[in-house]
């Protein structure tokens, strides 16, 4: 079988002297892994076409165990990521956050347009990390078919009060008044109206409207930290390239 597809290069290893096994994002097929002969060589329209972070253009061939990279053609390399260190391992986190929840011989399109999209804003300066960030893990565990239960209070229902606990275990909101009176005791975090707000936005808005937003640098450092924590436990997984990411910043 043999197909064209559109793909973010997420991971790439080499394989002897020229060639490489690469994980690709696509918009037809979700994840998948394919071999790439001669890649190495700088000469091979390849070599570019699946470098880390290429948006290219493939010709897929479905071999027994992996794929097979046929041609390949380069539409779009994020070469402005390379001026922060900050923002190349924040996309190579988003690489390895993909390459874990984005489903696999299914089709991904939304979550590839979301990836590139914040490659994108990243790369040209156009969004602070911090921002970018959040709302690629939240937007990519809605997709993942975990989304948090953040519309009210999961006790009284109240939607919007002026002092909320996000609950990152279960991914619940519980106002203060109810976590008081019930005396519920689990791990929480503070948020006020703004960082409630940015946190239902980033589950909810419309693709085209997701990084779209403002927040004090104090509401944005709770934002990163509730996006992180839900995930450590849901997920239960520790990425390597977070973890890399915070040592450097």
């Amino acid at each position: 079988m043999k197909f064209m597809t559109n793909g973010l290069i997420i991971k790439e290893q080499n394989i002897g002297e020229k060639d490489k096994l690469v994980t690709i994002l696509t918009d037809t097929h979700g994840v998948v892994k394919a071999f790439a002969r001669g890649a190495k060589d700088i000469k091979s329209p390849k070599c570019a076409a699946t470098g880390l972070l290429s948006y290219s253009k493939l010709t897929l061939h479905k071999g027994k165990d992996s794929y097979i990279v046929g041609d390949a053609k380069s539409l779009r390399i994020f070469s402005g990521l390379r001026t922060s260190i900050e923002n190349m391992y924040c996309a190579q986190y988003f690489c390895e956050l993909a390459a874990y929840l984005c489903p696999k011989e299914q089709e991904a399109d939304e979550q590839l347009r979301l990836v590139l999209n914040a490659l994108y804003l990243l790369s040209e300066n156009k969004r602070d990390m911090h921002v970018v960030k959040p709302c690629v893990e939240l937007r990519l565990m809605c997709l993942s078919g975990y989304m948090p239960d953040i519309m009210m209070c999961r006790e009284c229902g109240e939607y919007e009060k002026e002092s909320v606990f996000f609950l990152p275990r279960s991914g619940q909101l519980v106002c203060r008044d109810c976590y008081e009176r019930l005396e519920l005791g689990d791990y929480r975090v503070a948020l006020n109206t703004a960082s409630l707000r940015a946190l239902r936005h980033c589950c909810y808005a419309d693709g085209d409207k997701l990084f779209n937003f403002i927040l004090p640098e104090k509401d944005l450092k709770t934002l990163n930290f509730c996006s992180e924590e839900y995930m450590r436990f849901i997920l239960e997984k520790n990425f390597r390239t977070l973890q890399f990411l915070k040592t450097i910043e």
